[in-house]
């Protein structure tokens, strides 16, 4: 499965952390940045694949579990620190549940939204897999 979990540069003082991504750390070039909020305790966001889109996500507040799925084993990592990100590669099927309250999910990715690039189905994203 084409997924790993980094560990995102942090420095610590009587301050605070600051995490820091450079673009050396990281496996792509960043084309989009989104985050997801206020987001219902009761219900999971993601159930899709990507085509080509690579992606990163971490909690930046709070915790979620994603489930990844590359159609022969799934999978389940809970995130819970804003200093680790879990890329996830092509063709893998995400969802992101057990979302707690107040939670933020940010995702970096790889490229541009585009609708086409998306496979929202999971019976064809399963016969994608077979081809």
């Amino acid at each position: 499965m084409l997924i790993k979990l980094l560990q995102i540069p942090k420095v610590h003082d009587v301050r605070g952390s600051l995490a820091v991504l450079e673009k050396q750390d990281l496996p792509f070039e960043i084309k989009r940045v989104y985050y997801l909020y206020d987001i219902p305790t009761d219900t999971y966001r993601g159930g899709h694949a990507h085509k080509i889109q690579e992606s990163i996500i971490i909690a930046l507040s709070g915790s979620f579990e994603v489930v990844l799925d590359d159609g022969k084993e799934r999978q389940s990592i809970l995130l819970n620190k804003p200093n680790e990100g879990l890329y996830i590669g092509t063709g893998i099927w995400r969802e992101i549940q057990n979302i707690s309250s107040g939670a933020v999910c940010f995702v970096l990715a790889s490229s541009e939204y585009d609708e086409n690039e998306y496979i929202r189905d999971y019976d064809a994203f399963l016969s994608s897999k077979q081809s």
